[in-house]
Formats: C-alpha cells, sequence, structure tokens
C-alpha cells in the first residue's frame, strides 16, 4: 500500500465515518478519530461486499457501494457508541 492508498483511505473512510453518523439518529458519543476508523473499516468490508455482489463496477458512481458502505458504518457507529458504556445517574 503507497502513501497514497493510505491517504485516500483515510479521507474516504471520514467521508463515510461521517456519513454513516449523520444516518443514525440522536446523540453518539464517540470520537472523531473512532469516527475515522470506523468509517475505514466500513469502506473496506463495503468494498468486499459488493464485489462479491457483482455491483461494485457500475457506470459512473458506483451508489449501491456508496449504500452499502454508509448503511456499515452507520451500523458500526451504532455498535461502537452502544460498547462505549452507558453511564448511571446515581
Amino acid at each position: 500500500m503507497t502513501a497514497q492508498g493510505i491517504i485516500t483511505a483515510i479521507i474516504i473512510g471520514a467521508i463515510i465515518g461521517a456519513l454513516g453518523r449523520l444516518v443514525l439518529p440522536g446523540r453518539q458519543s464517540i470520537s472523531i478519530l473512532l469516527t475515522i476508523v470506523v468509517g475505514i473499516v466500513a469502506a473496506l468490508l463495503g468494498t468486499v461486499l459488493a464485489n462479491a455482489l457483482g455491483v461494485n463496477y457500475t457506470p459512473g458512481i458506483d451508489w449501491i457501494e456508496l449504500f452499502i458502505q454508509v448503511g456499515l458504518a452507520a451500523l458500526g457507529v451504532a455498535l461502537v457508541a452502544g460498547f462505549g458504556g452507558r453511564r448511571r445517574l446515581t
């Protein structure tokens, strides 16, 4: 993996993570760095899933792949926010 590939993954991951966070209702108490990490993982998994489904190469923008990635990012953000622990009110 080249430096350009790493930078591209971070940028796409940040965008996918932010979109995944926007899709979820309510407030998520996770950091932006964790959102980017979730976005990068969701982007990679979404690409693999799109390849498996055969929808990765479409004319123009790969909308189906993008929707899969954003959905996975939303799921990832929800899981990470849920595992972050809930504070007790005492």
